[in-house]
């Protein structure tokens, strides 16, 4: 019998090295028993070993530097190294990001971290470095499903007048727009509080981020509508990386690999073992009707092909469409 992963995640620490000139700060907005924390720790292990100890990592989770956004502007200005991030707050930044989370685009994960290695990965890092940040490597984000206090949303048309929570970017916004809703970003960390109060319906997740922030016990009604896909982005300020010999930079991209192969694997293992925790809580799970929903989202998709014509046409190829 296969050991479940999950059961161990809470007793993974952080490598906090001595304040010198060496040390490298590596934020995120995970808490523990989350995939990206457990990533990021794993990251500074990796770095560490790599560069001989040249360099040490103090890692900063649970946004203790900030949300997703204040994260990447320090990053970019110097104040941080490096961020394990998220794709709608980025995508604020590098628009081009947000395309990977076109509706329906991928299939599966496997089908999305193939087209984040290739070419598409590499086009989306040029423009990022044009906004200040490299981009290391893609972790995962999963791919989204929606939580509601007291429904199911099986069909689009149960969406309508919906108050849900989406991360910064436009691309999550104009989904829910085009569905009917009324959607409205809001920093991770202030989910759990603002569904809470009543300030929204529910939000959108993958299962991991759902599971780990206990927002299946706020909003326990759960639809698989698997409508967008996002990635982590793990991204470098250009100053800080464009200073960094040569070795140095390598074992930065070797950790973001290494790392991102168990956080990638932790986020595909999530689908299989973490329905029936939820369901052990209370959590109700229902199927959404993914043509009709489809269907529904077609307009945002002719939009972006508009306005970004290049990079959709590589997507849509690389994903198989």
């Amino acid at each position: 019998m296969r050991t479940s992963l999950w059961a161990i995640l809470a007793s993974t620490t952080i490598l906090a090295g001595a304040a010198q000139a060496e040390e490298i700060i590596f934020a995120h907005g995970e808490n523990p028993g989350n995939p990206r924390y457990v990533a990021a720790g794993m990251w500074a292990e990796v770095f560490t070993a790599c560069t001989d100890g040249n360099h040490t990592v103090n890692v900063a989770p649970s946004a203790t530097m900030g949300d997703d956004s204040e994260m990447l502007t320090s990053a970019a200005a110097g104040v941080i190294h490096i961020t394990a991030n998220s794709q709608g707050a980025m995508s604020q930044m590098v628009p081009e990001l947000g395309l990977l989370g076109l509706p329906f685009l991928f299939e599966d994960l496997p089908t999305a971290w193939e087209v984040l290695d290739g070419e598409v990965g590499a086009m989306i890092d040029e423009r990022a470095q044009a906004a200040g940040l490299k981009i290391l490597g893609y972790w995962d984000n999963g791919i989204r499903n929606v939580t509601h206090i007291n429904k199911h949303v099986s069909e689009p048309a149960d969406l309508a007048g919906m108050k849900i929570r989406t991360p910064p970017g436009e691309m999550a916004i104009a989904i829910f727009e085009e569905l009917g809703a009324s959607p409205a970003p809001l920093a991770w960390s202030e989910v759990p509080s603002a569904l809470q109060s009543g300030v929204f319906d529910g939000q959108e997740n993958p299962l991991t981020n759902i599971y780990t922030a206990n927002l299946h016990e706020i909003t326990p009604y759960i639809t698989l509508t698997g409508h967008m896909y996002e990635a982590t982005p793990v991204a470098a300020g250009l100053g800080w990386w464009s200073g960094l010999d040569e070795a140095t930079q390598e074992c930065a991209i070797q950790a973001t690999a290494e790392a991102g192969e168990l956080q990638r694997r932790l986020s595909l293992e999530a689908d299989e073992e973490l329905r029936p925790l939820m369901e052990a809580d209370g959590a109700i799970f229902a199927e959404a009707n993914k043509a009709a929903y489809q269907e529904a989202t077609q307009a945002v998709y002719d939009a972006y092909a508009e306005r970004y014509p290049e990079l959709v046409a590589a997507l849509r190829e690389a994903a198989g469409h």
